[in-house]
């Protein structure tokens, strides 16, 4: 099995597995950009110990992954953001089944800024009106007389959608955001940008800076760490999710289990989350 080529392929999204024997067993797994890095790694370590078993993972983003669950077109669908009640519906309607949630690893999304602003840290609540547009100059932050540029992720995104709920409370993004088709591009356009800010998760963050989050004026900033992730310290702690529509059985079942193993958990370590558990 030719593994580099495997690694050459996974950023642009494209199947994570080589044409096997007749006999290979094949796993489908679509959804998380945020994951996407994590899934791959994941998919190679378990296939080079299992030639028998061929894994193919596209991204996406967790909207697409869900429509591809409930459509019957993936047999894992990975999620930045817990399913919602009415995707649970459909699977419902289709499986008889609301289907099972994996919680497969944990990320602290991350605020993004620019190696060069001076921006150490940030309250919810500025955080909160800078994407709903209220707050628009970065000396409103401490920072220099400049305007911010907001960027974001687009709307079939979990992360999108997690950002909205904890942090907007449900409110729409200001219209000027630019919306970016996965988390490496608001990563790219923030370090590219001195007065760009953004989000996504801890895996991606090169060659830009996380800045630090305080519940409110006065606390102290909290950085996403191994420990203020794994205790909840950290404001925007979040699972990183896999779905499956009924009861994970055969070959599904044995690498979901091989991903909540030490070794499998280990791996997510390395790209940058944190285990589950």
């Amino acid at each position: 099995m030719n593994l580099s080529k495997l690694k050459f392929l996974a950023p642009l999204g494209i199947a994570a597995a080589l044409m096997g024997a007749s006999n290979t067993e094949t796993i489908t797994v679509k959804g998380s950009d945020t994951m996407v890095i994590m899934a791959q790694r994941w998919a190679e370590a378990y296939m080079a110990k299992h030639p028998g078993t061929s894994i193919q993972v596209t991204g996406g983003g967790s909207g697409t992954g869900i429509s591809a669950l409930i459509n019957g077109t993936t047999d894992i669908c990975n999620s930045s953001r817990p399913m919602k009640s009415a995707e649970r519906a459909k699977l419902q309607e289709r499986y008889a089944t609301l289907g099972i949630e994996i919680k497969s690893a944990k990320d602290g999304l991350s605020v993004y800024v620019n190696e060069a602003s001076p921006v150490k840290d940030i309250t919810l609540d500025n955080l909160r009106d800078v994407y709903l547009g209220k707050i628009t100059n970065w000396k409103q932050l401490g920072g220099p007389d400049a305007k911010i540029i907001v960027y974001g992720r687009e709307n079939n995104s979990g992360t999108y959608a997690f950002f909205k709920d904890h942090v907007l409370s449900g409110k729409d993004y200001v219209a000027s955001m630019q919306s970016m088709p996965g988390t490496a591009a608001v990563v790219n356009a923030v370090s590219k940008d001195p007065n760009g800010i953004g989000y996504g998760g801890m895996a991606y963050a090169k060659g830009i800076r996380i800045i630090g989050i305080r519940k409110a004026a006065g606390a102290a900033a909290v950085e996403p760490t191994a420990a203020t992730v794994g205790n909840g310290s950290y404001p925007l702690s979040r699972y990183l999710y896999m779905y499956t529509s009924k009861r994970p059985s055969g070959a599904v079942k044995e690498y979901i289990d091989w991903i909540l193993s030490p070794e499998g958990q280990a791996i997510a370590t390395q790209v940058g989350y944190f285990p589950a558990r």
